[in-house]
């Protein structure tokens, strides 16, 4: 066997959603911030990410967490998330998966019954309190990045289906928020196909008709996930959703940053306040609980500080190797898994 180089990876999954986490052979990205090395790693490193998600070795349904040195002292560890079309400031699934491995290997030391560490993230640095019990990550709850409503009942057009609201918040990316129901949905597993497809086509309207972008981080712009959220049930109840990942597919976890950005949404409408909780469940029937710990200002933003709770398990190990002829290095996409929208700049 040959190979031109060799990538070590945890499988892992949060909640459903599947968050493989790198932990040998890929050497940091240049930057002075965890931004920086962001936009380092798609700019200079993309290859990685295709290697890795696209296929034959990965799939439209998976992310992959990069481990680094944290830049920002006292955080025990940094990440870079790399998804199908994008790399995000912040994953909520994606960071419990990272959390879980790093406890699960031995990378951050585990305390029980409580783990407290800090995650050096694009989008800010993200306070873990990990439930230990056995030698085993029971679940994981962090703290966000503040998020913010950005746009509450937006005129958007879509083909097909007239003008609908649409609400547009921050919770680590950009989510743009429709009422499930009111478009004749339920959130049932056999209505995946049609909320991808209508949702690929909600996502690429509101990137045309609405240009929004993060204050602090300017290359953060444009809706990313569209959410088809269910009526809010109130706090402590359970209310169902689904994200649609670009490039079409439902988010088999209840989405971190999804609950996130619409608990900023429910409180800009006063449905929500410091302290309520969101129950938030996902196409699959798993869980995230969301709290907003605080409301608060920010540059003349209302924002919340949001806390996630949810669990994670790893999968397994693998090592990825590249055969120097083989003719698909850098991996292949076809229509049928990865529709027709690769990457989120198309």
């Amino acid at each position: 066997m040959r190979s031109r180089l060799s990538i070590n990876v945890v499988g892992c999954h949060a909640e459903g959603e599947i968050g493989d986490v790198i932990v040998g052979g890929v050497l940091p990205p240049a930057g002075n911030t965890m931004m920086e090395r962001m936009i380092a790693m798609e700019r200079d490193h993309d290859h990685i990410r295709q290697l890795l998600i696209c296929e034959p070795r990965g799939s439209v349904a998976r992310h992959v967490n990069l481990i680094v040195p944290p830049i920002t002292p006292g955080c025990a560890a940094g990440a870079i998330i790399m998804e199908p079309t994008e790399y995000v400031p912040m994953s909520g699934s994606n960071t419990i998966c990272v959390a879980t491995v790093l406890l699960e290997t031995g990378m951050v030391p585990m305390q029980e019954p409580i783990t407290r560490f800090k995650l050096d993230m694009p989008g800010g640095v993200i306070e873990v309190t990990a439930e230990c019990r056995d030698g085993k990550c029971r679940s994981i709850t962090f703290r966000n990045a503040p998020a913010f409503a950005a746009v509450l009942d937006g005129a958007l057009e879509i083909e097909g289906h007239g003008t609908i609201p649409l609400d547009i918040a921050y919770g680590g990316m950009f989510f743009g928020i429709v009422d499930a129901q009111a478009l004749g949905f339920q959130i049932r597993p056999d209505e995946a196909r049609d909320l991808a497809i209508l949702g690929e086509k909600i996502r690429k309207a509101a990137r045309e008709q609405f240009d929004v972008s993060h204050p602090e981080f300017p290359n953060v712009r444009g809706v990313s996930i569209v959410q088809f959220a269910m009526p809010f049930q109130g706090s402590g109840a359970v209310t169902r959703n689904t994200c649609i990942v670009a490039p079409g597919r439902s988010d088999r976890s209840p989405t971190g940053t999804g609950t996130s950005a619409r608990m900023a949404v429910l409180q800009a409408r006063g449905l929500m306040g410091a302290g309520d909780v969101l129950i938030h469940e996902s196409i699959i029937g798993s869980r995230f609980i969301g709290k907003i710990l605080e409301v608060g200002d920010r540059g003349g933003v209302t924002t919340i500080i949001p806390q996630i709770t949810g669990r994670a398990w790893i999968t397994g190990q693998h090592t990825y190797y590249v055969d120097p002829e083989d003719p698909w290095q850098s991996g292949y996409m076809l229509s049928d898994t990865w529709g027709v929208t690769p990457t989120l700049k198309q």
